[in-house]
């Protein structure tokens, strides 16, 4: 058995770094089907705890990096695609996103940390921008659409049966998008 390196990691070693970290944090996640704890995820890249915490001063601060790296790779609008398509590829990539990383959800739910949620918030924003929506509409149609999103998420890890996939969300979201462009037509005519 190789013997684990102790405390702060050697300037000329180049094999551990952030990125090797998060990379294998997303692994273990996949495999074990949780949010990875510093001994396991150090057990994994056999270092001592401390290494990690040489790169993350505490576990709050990887697991902000950790999501803000998972959520980014969730649909990037194209802007020239209708605004319903573009929300339709955001909502179904976050659900996979959600789906793949068991765990992720209550993490970002429990988290101080609003830096993962601004990416899709962010993304929603340029989406929806070509609407010209005041901003409660806006406010309201991405409160409704995430709750929406969270609720599906947590049904479909209590499917036992693998029938809930993620086009199951195509005729919900239909409904919500419906209600998205009569608030609109609904605010203009308040003008």
């Amino acid at each position: 058995m190789a013997l684990k390196k102790r405390g702060r990691p050697q300037k000329e070693s180049k094999a551990l770094n952030k990125e090797v970290i998060i990379d294998n944090a997303k692994k273990l996640m996949i495999s074990d089907g949780k949010i990875p704890s510093i001994r396991s995820l150090s057990a994994e890249l056999n270092v001592d705890a401390m290494a990690i915490y040489y790169y993350f001063k505490n576990k709050s601060i990887l697991l902000e990096e950790l999501t803000t790296s998972l959520i980014s790779e969730i649909y990037q609008p194209q802007k020239s695609l209708e605004w319903e398509v573009e929300l339709r590829k955001l909502s179904k990539s976050y659900i996979a996103l959600l789906s793949k990383y068991d765990g992720l959800l209550q993490t970002l739910l429990s988290m101080k940390s609003t830096s993962p949620a601004n990416i899709f918030l962010f993304r929603f924003r340029i989406i929806v921008k070509k609407l010209h929506m005041n901003i409660s509409v806006e406010d309201a149609s991405l409160n409704l659409l995430t709750d929406y999103l969270h609720g599906f998420s947590i049904s479909m890890s209590c499917d036992s049966t693998g029938k809930l996939t993620v086009d199951d969300i195509d005729e919900p979201l239909g409904v919500i998008f419906t209600g998205i462009n009569a608030s609109i037509i609904n605010s203009r005519d308040k003008l």
